[in-house]
């Protein structure tokens, strides 16, 4: 896969409380990955930026929420997507950097 496309499919970690649970317990991380990417692709992002081993990717396409002000402005967020990586035993991601 191309390198220049591989650093343009992940767009930033999606930091909540269920991901940070999901990172503590079974080693699965969630990013923020471009509209267009796929399983393949987000998988070869993670293991050249990070160095690490991936298991498995879930994709999940996230709607964006309908917003308004007393029924006068009604607007929309963009749709966006995020993937759920799950990394092989031994390997782990720390976004905080070592200290």
């Amino acid at each position: 896969m191309n390198q220049e496309r591989l650093m343009k499919v992940l767009l930033a970690p999606h930091i909540s409380e269920k991901s940070l649970g999901l990172g503590d317990v079974s080693k699965q991380f969630v990013f923020r990955v471009d509209r267009s990417a796929n399983k393949q692709e987000v998988k070869a992002a993670v293991e050249s930026m990070f160095d690490v081993k991936v298991n498995d990717v879930r994709i999940v396409n996230v709607k964006g929420k309908t917003k308004g002000t007393a029924g006068r402005n009604a607007g929309r967020r963009a749709n966006w997507k995020k993937a759920y990586v799950a990394l092989q035993d031994g390997f782990d991601i720390d976004f905080m950097g070592a200290e």
